[in-house]
């Protein structure tokens, strides 16, 4: 049995070996490498072009989706380079645009609010879809969620809102509640939605599973969700009071002519053409109008009784700084 095992251990020797021995015969070409010869690999740098986002209230997908049309449209029209960037949070955008990584943000009020603080200007808001040159927040429970009938109800109910620095997402429905003399601290939870992106849908979807009892989204942000569940499990507890539209700010610095150009291109789109209106429906307006930093004070009056409040105050401040999240309000 021992000799028969050794014969079978050296015939399988001898078959490995001449296999090895076949790959080092002369029939193999030697290939030879020279390492004087080289060569760097460049990293693609993108071609110079005023620089276009979008607050990432939504999904990157949905982001682009909305927008690229109208940026081509300024592209051809102004005859500017124009490109999309897509910062991955509010903080990122805000901080972005401080930095000069974006020309032209595409923002809501309280985060243009933030903008103007580091120099930016408001030059352009857009109308909603029904025409209004404002919109509002919504305040969503689930459908069957039969301990939530009224506003009061909520005292104790763990919210999810959309970020820090959301408008209709949170700044409004907080101010909401307090003009209905609930505060912060009378949730048992405030949460903002996860991750980069999506938070729009983020926090539909999270009453929609029971993750929170309460949300609070953008007037519109349902219609981003409605392949994913059955609207009629979603009820609309209340509306907020309506504030100026989303609006269009130039970066400190920037170029005047250039923002002027842009602007007037922006402002020659009419839903009377067919073309152009397809350019607006896609991104969710009816029309771009002009804008100044006073449209916005309303929202800087609503930050400051928020700030006021005795109570609510305690918490960070209104609009947070990146790195503050408020995950419990006790």
């Amino acid at each position: 049995m021992k000799h028969q095992s050794l014969r079978v251990f050296f015939l399988a020797f001898l078959v490995c070996t001449s296999v090895l021995l076949q790959g080092c015969g002369e029939d193999v070409p030697v290939v030879k490498v020279d390492f004087s010869k080289r060569e760097s690999v460049k990293v693609p740098v993108p071609e110079p072009a005023i620089t276009y986002a979008y607050l990432p209230q939504y999904s990157h997908e949905v982001s682009y989706a909305r927008h690229n049309p109208l940026i081509q449209y300024l592209t051809k029209e102004t005859g500017l380079p124009m490109r999309q960037v897509f910062p991955d949070t509010f903080a990122e955008h805000v901080r972005m645009v401080q930095s000069g990584e974006i020309d032209i943000s595409f923002s809501n009020p309280v985060v243009y609010v933030q903008l103007a603080q580091m120099g930016s200007t408001a030059f352009a808001r857009i109308k909603e879809p029904d025409g209004r040159p404002t919109f509002r927040g919504q305040i969503i429970v689930h459908a069957q969620n039969k301990a939530i009938q009224t506003l009061k109800d909520v005292i104790g109910k763990r919210w999810m809102a959309v970020d820090p620095h959301s408008a209709g997402g949170y700044l409004y429905a907080l101010g909401y509640f307090l003009d209905h003399g609930i505060h912060a601290h009378d949730f048992s939870e405030i949460a903002f939605a996860p991750g980069p992106g999506g938070k729009q849908e983020k926090a539909a979807l999270a009453v929609y599973a029971g993750k929170c009892d309460v949300a609070s989204v953008r007037e519109g942000a349902l219609d981003t969700v409605k392949d994913k569940i059955n609207l009629q499990d979603i009820r609309v507890l209340a509306v907020t009071p309506e504030y100026p539209g989303w609006v269009y700010s130039a970066r400190r610095g920037m170029d005047k002519e250039i923002v002027s150009k842009i602007a007037e291109a922006m402002f020659k789109l009419s839903m009377d053409n067919p073309t152009e209106a397809a350019i607006l429906t896609n991104a969710r307006t009816s029309g771009i109008i002009p804008a100044t930093d006073s449209d916005y004070d309303a929202v800087r009056t609503l930050i400051q009784k928020v700030e006021a409040d005795k109570i609510t105050s305690t918490f960070p401040s209104i609009p947070l700084l990146p790195a503050q999240r408020v995950t419990h309000a006790k």
